[in-house]
């Protein structure tokens, strides 16, 4: 898991951990959610519309993977799992 020090990530607090397209598995169709792009307008950010809650976003750093956010995952004991920090802020 990846925690961004990006002031966007930096305040949802996302845990994020990167994936291939196959790998991502949607139960509602990506055109039902939220998007948001920030900053350079690269990346986007998927949004629940009735929660708030973002459950993954497709970076700009790596626009071929999904970047999941491993909070919205049932079951997983983030305690046990490594967490590397990264500088988001430091990117142009």
């Amino acid at each position: 898991m990846r925690a961004c020090d990006c002031s966007i990530c930096r305040r949802r607090g996302a845990l994020i951990h990167r994936v291939e397209e196959d790998a991502l598995e949607l139960l509602t169709p990506i055109d039902e959610l939220t998007t948001y792009r920030f900053h350079t307008g690269q990346a986007t950010d998927y949004f629940c519309p009735d929660c708030g809650i973002l459950p993954f976003r497709r970076p700009r750093t790596a626009p071929k993977l999904w970047a999941i956010n491993v909070r919205c995952l049932a079951g997983v004991d983030l305690d046990s799992i490594p967490v590397q920090e990264v500088h988001g802020s430091r990117l142009p």
